[in-house]
């Protein structure tokens, strides 16, 4: 399971809690606010906090992220990419909120329920790369069916996602909430170049060899996501029904704590015929569901874009590295 370093734990001394030191870099951004909600009342985490005239001090920057035990970095990527050069302590574990290092193979994906093994992975790192919102709900869907010989590597796959506001950050909750524009009323695809963000660690981590076709929707509701995979049944060579296709999913997820998934095609999971994208908000939860007929399947996941799809994906990871509860706080 890999070893921790003794500093990095939390453990009673004379009935005097040891806390873990935590520091956010980007603590006034929509992710790390929402992880410093998830930290500020838990006994075990001493929070480390910058002054806010001190923000853009590189000195003061580096003292904190070489104190801290666990580093968030809530940054963008080159910001990220700089902050992982200066920390020197090689006790301190970074979880990177960023796509800077998602597929880099030095850094761990922190998705415990990526694999058999990927919580000893994490356990055993001090670099972990927080997986994006939509590429969490695709990966969790289609990684159990290449892992089972359902859908080949080589596959052609494509998806849809929609999600709320909040996932674009500051400049567009701000663009949502105001008033006058009705442009914003309706949903609106977007990443028509076909070149979004995620489609990289949602390729990899998938097992995919081609990349993926990918459209996400962005509409009026601050947060939730749900996202969309169809597949056509008789284009797969093993020519499985939706039943084959749920059951390796129920299988992958068997006692998984944070993945549940639904009956197979069950009218009850939806209400009056209409799926509910925002069921999952304010959890740390991915409900995954198999819709289908005789020759297709639609697969859909669904979560809350600043829970499970990042900041609690991110304590999620800390937790497991900590070797702590790995839901204490969510």
């Amino acid at each position: 399971m890999g070893l921790l370093y003794p500093e990095a734990r939390a453990f009673r001394v004379r009935d005097r809690i040891m806390k873990h030191r935590v520091f956010v870099d980007g603590q006034e951004g929509t992710t790390g606010l929402r992880i410093h909600e998830y930290l500020t009342a838990r006994p075990d985490v001493e929070l480390l906090r910058i002054d806010a005239d001190r923000r853009k001090d590189p000195q003061e920057r580096a003292r904190l992220l070489n104190t801290a035990d666990v580093a968030f970095l809530c940054l963008p990527d080159a910001a990220a990419r700089e902050a992982v050069s200066v920390v020197t302590n090689p006790h301190t574990c970074l979880i990177d909120a960023s796509t800077a290092h998602r597929t880099d193979p030095a850094w761990v994906f922190g998705l415990p329920e990526l694999s058999a093994d990927q919580r000893q992975k994490i356990r055993a790192s001090k670099r972990i790369a927080n997986p994006g919102c939509h590429a969490s709900a695709f990966i969790l869907l289609l990684r159990p069916l290449v892992d089972a010989g359902l859908v080949p590597a080589v596959h052609p796959i494509s998806a849809s996602s929609i999600t709320g506001y909040s996932g674009g950050g500051k400049k567009m909750i701000e663009q949502y909430q105001a008033t006058g524009n009705p442009a914003l009323d309706s949903p609106r695809p977007y990443a028509l170049s076909l070149a979004h963000k995620h489609v990289p660690e949602m390729m990899v981590h998938a097992c995919l060899t081609n990349r993926p076709l990918f459209m996400p929707i962005v509409a009026r509701f601050y947060k939730g996501l749900a996202v969309s995979v169809p597949l056509h049944l008789q284009g797969l060579p093993t020519r499985p029904d939706g039943a084959a296709i749920h059951a390796a999913l129920a299988r992958r997820y068997d006692g998984e704590r944070f993945v549940r998934v639904m009956p197979l095609s069950d009218p009850a999971t939806i209400e009056a015929g209409f799926f509910d994208v925002q069921g999952c908000n304010d959890t740390n939860r991915v409900d995954i569901f198999v819709f289908a007929a005789a020759d297709q399947a639609l697969l859909m996941a669904r979560l809350d874009n600043l829970g499970k799809g990042a900041s609690g994906a991110a304590v999620q990871s800390m937790n497991v590295h900590l070797g702590i509860d790995e839901g204490l706080g969510l």
